[in-house]
């Protein structure tokens, strides 16, 4: 990449107008860049450390935030959501390779706690790509949308996640461009047909949410 360099030296290989005009260009492209990678999130692929210390506060407040809200959600919901639920928390945590995760999933929203003690939401489409670069999530369907990347931890049994959510309608969002958008969480794989990810503190309604997915 050429730097921004002094004028003197432009000026002297290049006529003064035409320097003028190459030295803004590449000047303005080098500040693009650099502000670009300010930016972006996980350059070095940490996480949880850099995330915003708001949403590492909500990773150290998840199990505390778990159990209070399935206990919410046990204690208020319907029957027939609680068994519901209990099927979704079910099963014990295994691995699978990000080419045997990627694909289309059927996906579905439970929210607990909060401002209704459990929601279940019907299933919408979700897709899980590996470019390469990491495995991404989005939900492609319904009027709530999310987005985001998967981490790998140190605890085998569970990926990290940081995304983003927003309305259909709305261009897509990544993980920092609105700190209320914001989502984080974990990803815990139970079969290859099954998986959740978990959500601990959401922004908006609930006290934890949980998308499902399923195929």
């Amino acid at each position: 990449m050429k730097m921004c360099q002094p004028w003197d030296i432009w000026a002297q290989s290049l006529g003064k107008a035409r320097a003028m005009r190459s030295y803004f260009r590449v000047c303005l492209g080098f500040a693009i860049v650099i502000g670009a990678s300010c930016t972006t999130a996980y350059a070095d692929g940490t996480f949880p450390t850099s995330l915003a210390t708001e949403d590492q506060q909500r990773l150290e407040a998840f199990e505390t935030a778990r159990t209070e809200a399935i206990a919410e959600a046990r204690a208020g919901g319907s029957p027939e959501d609680v068994s519901v639920l209990d099927e979704v928390l079910s099963g014990r945590p295994t691995t699978m390779t990000p080419a045997e995760m990627a694909g289309i999933w059927r996906c579905r929203t439970i929210k607990l706690g909060g401002l209704l003690p459990l929601t279940i939401y019907r299933d919408f489409k979700c897709r899980i790509t590996d470019d390469g670069a990491g495995l991404r999530l989005e939900k492609l369907t319904g009027s709530q949308r999310t987005g985001g990347t998967f981490y790998d931890l140190a605890d085998e049994t569970r990926l990290g996640y940081a995304g983003a959510g927003w309305v259909a309608g709305e261009a897509p969002m990544q993980y920092g461009s609105d700190p209320e958008r914001n989502q984080v969480g974990y990803l815990v794989v139970l079969s290859p047909e099954r998986m959740r990810l978990e959500l601990p503190l959401p922004q908006f309604e609930s006290k934890f949410d949980i998308l499902e997915l399923r195929r």
